[in-house]
Order: structure tokens, then sequence, then C-alpha cells
């Protein structure tokens, strides 16, 4: 009998359309947890209003309009702490984000961003949309543009923030910066690609094939439970 391969475990939390700060601020929180080694791998997937996220990389001079348009637009700019330039995040968009504890993955942040390019990779593949990657330029491509946005973090071998997949977003709002810093490539998305899909068909699809390129095995953690535990909103 063939042995069964042991996975790890991971939870999974499907948290819709929330602010960009409040998944940030639960980032931090679950990160923490695990650092301490009193939480568990987990993999947020999110959804958010619109917003420009800007990484320890980033500059200004990559967003094309006035602190006024942006005010009159109701787009705030962020400075986080991941790596990478200035990128938007709204509605149509899938966003996931990894805390993983990288000591169980061979503690390499290239092989584990690689990892991420391909669960992407894979997860358009399932819709005929052939992804790759480009040498010197984080995240994932196809022959209309880029598809996908990946910026990661680590403190103490632990992971936050992730990947950007573009499925139905309004495309307009990357007019107004240059995504990831880059001038010359264009920006697509799944549906100006002829796919029409919704982001919870992706989730579903991106989910099985996280599960098999780290071998973790998943465990649903509804949203109303994140305040369980004593002394924080994430219970370990």
């Amino acid at each position: 009998m063939r042995e069964k391969i042991r996975r790890k475990a991971c939870k999974l939390l499907l948290l819709g359309r929330i602010p960009y700060t409040e998944a940030w601020q639960l980032q931090q929180e679950i990160a923490a947890a695990r650092r301490c080694g009193s939480g568990k791998d987990t993999l947020l997937l999110v959804e958010h209003m619109p917003v420009y996220t800007m990484g320890r990389s980033g500059s200004k001079s990559n967003i094309k309009v006035s602190d006024e348009v942006l005010l009159t637009e109701g787009l705030e700019v962020i400075e986080v702490d991941r790596g990478g330039d200035v990128t938007y995040h709204g509605p149509g968009q899938l966003v996931g984000y990894p805390i993983l504890d990288l000591r169980g993955y061979k503690q390499d942040l290239h092989r584990y961003s690689e990892m991420l390019e391909e669960v992407i990779i894979r997860t358009l593949d399932q819709y005929g949309i052939k992804g790759f990657r480009e040498n010197g330029l984080t995240g994932v491509w196809t022959d209309s543009g880029k598809i996908a946005a990946i910026g990661i973090g680590a403190r103490g071998w632990v992971t936050m923030h992730g990947f950007a997949l573009n499925v139905n977003p309004d495309m307009n709002y990357f007019g107004l910066i240059n995504p990831c810093g880059i001038t010359n490539r264009p920006v697509v998305s799944m549906q100006a690609l002829g796919v029409d899909v919704t982001l919870d068909e992706v989730s579903k699809k991106m989910v099985e094939q996280f599960a098999d390129i780290f071998g973790v095995e998943f465990s649903l953690i509804k949203r109303d439970c994140l305040h369980a535990g004593p002394g924080s909103r994430y219970g370990g």
C-alpha cells in the first residue's frame, strides 16, 4: 500500500471584502502568534476596497496623479513593510496573505516567492490562461501583460503580505500609477483575457493549488471565530 503523504496543518480564512488596514492588522496579530509558537500557519484570502500600497523600495514618483486627485477619488496610499513598489488593491482582485513559518519550507525567500508564483500559474491554467515568470520581474505574466503581483515580507522566518491576482477589477485604477514601478509593460485581468468568473470560484481553485504546492491540509476558520481566544482576535 502506498504510504499517505503527511501534510502540514494550515488554517484558511476567507474574509471577503475588508479594508486593507483591517487585514494588515490581522496579519500582524497572526504573524506575532506564529513567531511565539502559539499560532498556526494561515492563509488569508480577501478582497479590498480601492487602495494603493507602497512597499519598502517604492517611490512616490510612480504615483502619476497629485494628492488632490487621490483625495477626490477617495484613494489612500498606505506605506507597508513588504518588498516592491506601489500597487493597487480593489474589488475584483483576489488577494492572498500566507502567514507561514518558513522553517517548515526550507527557509528560502526566493523559493517561497517562486512557489507563490507557481500557485497562480497553475490556477490560471485551470481557466486556459498561460501564465509565466519573467526574469528579474516578480509576479505572474501573460502574453498580454502582468496579471498578478507578488510582494512579501518576513520577520523571524514568518511571512506576511503575499499576492494579488486580477480577476475582474476596474483596471482604470492601475492607470494612475506605474504598477510595481514598471512603465513599459501593461497590466491585465482574467476578465480582459475572456474569462468571466467570480472571485469565489477562483479562490476555490487557488486553495487547491496552494495545498498541493505547499503540502498543506487546510482547516477553514469562519470569520466570526476570529475573536475567539484570550487576549486576541485570533484564536491560536
